[in-house]
């Protein structure tokens, strides 16, 4: 038999973590830590390798029922190799360290179990109750692998260039980031998108760091009902319209 599909053969590397693709992930298990991935990420693995449910503590449990950021995790251990990818979504690998690393849970693919992960909650800029957004704080070191759909860009964040972005195009940025949620239009109308431009809430990034933006966002329709919370709503991500305190964490 013989294609074109046999160029496309898996990587011979020592690494643990291989982008096989853009948008396939290799990991090695052999001599490591267990790696826990989103549940269902599995597209094929070699040799012995087990997948189990990853507990979540009751915390963790709690700021899931109530903020709805959390992550359905697996664990993967084992002798072998596992693939990885969600609905052909570009793979970027992160390298985390102690300054952290803040991230929209929908967009995380994979990380070392030696990472920690608790929820946050961004301000809003009016101060309206449940108008913040909610992301994981992950912290520790190790590595992580996020998603993408198309291939992002990294805006530099310095004291004299801070950096604005849509809410439901940002995808993680570093920890050490002053960062409020804001809408440019008066506060009577804070709930409207921006007349008819189509543009509506913004995360404001100042200080020293990064943000990592995707060319792709869920634009809401524009006379949405004010608390369902759903993504669809007021441009503000996968968890709609909710939020407390910048720096909250859910026990």
């Amino acid at each position: 038999m013989q294609s074109p599909l046999f160029a496309h053969t898996e990587q011979q590397t020592q690494e643990r973590y291989t982008v096989q693709n853009p948008q396939l992930l290799r990991v090695a298990l052999e001599g490591h830590d267990d790696v826990l991935a989103r549940k269902g990420a599995m597209v094929a693995y070699q040799g012995l390798v087990e997948f189990d449910a990853e507990y979540q503590s009751r915390g963790q449990q709690r700021a899931r029922a109530r903020t709805g950021e959390g992550l359905d995790l697996m664990r993967c251990h084992g002798q072998g190799t596992v693939y990885f990818a969600n609905l052909a979504q570009y793979i970027h690998l992160v390298d985390v360290d102690q300054d952290g690393l803040t991230v929209d849970s929908s967009y995380v693919l994979a990380m070392d179990s030696s990472l920690t992960h608790q929820v946050i909650a961004v301000d809003s800029q009016y101060g309206i109750s449940g108008s913040g957004k909610y992301q994981l704080n992950i912290t520790g070191r190790g590595k992580v692998a996020l998603m993408t759909s198309g291939q992002p860009l990294m805006l530099q964040v310095t004291p004299d260039r801070y950096v604005n972005a849509d809410a439901d195009a940002i995808v993680a940025w570093s920890n050490g980031l002053r960062v409020q949620m804001q809408a440019q239009t008066h506060s009577s109308g804070v709930w409207r998108r921006r007349g008819n431009t189509g543009e509506g809430w913004e995360l404001s990034f100042m200080g020293q760091g990064y943000a990592l933006v995707q060319p792709s966002e869920m634009l809401p329709p524009q006379h949405a009902n004010i608390g369902q919370g759903a993504r669809a709503q007021f441009g503000m991500g996968q968890q709609g319209a909710r939020g407390q305190n910048q720096g909250n964490v859910w026990n």
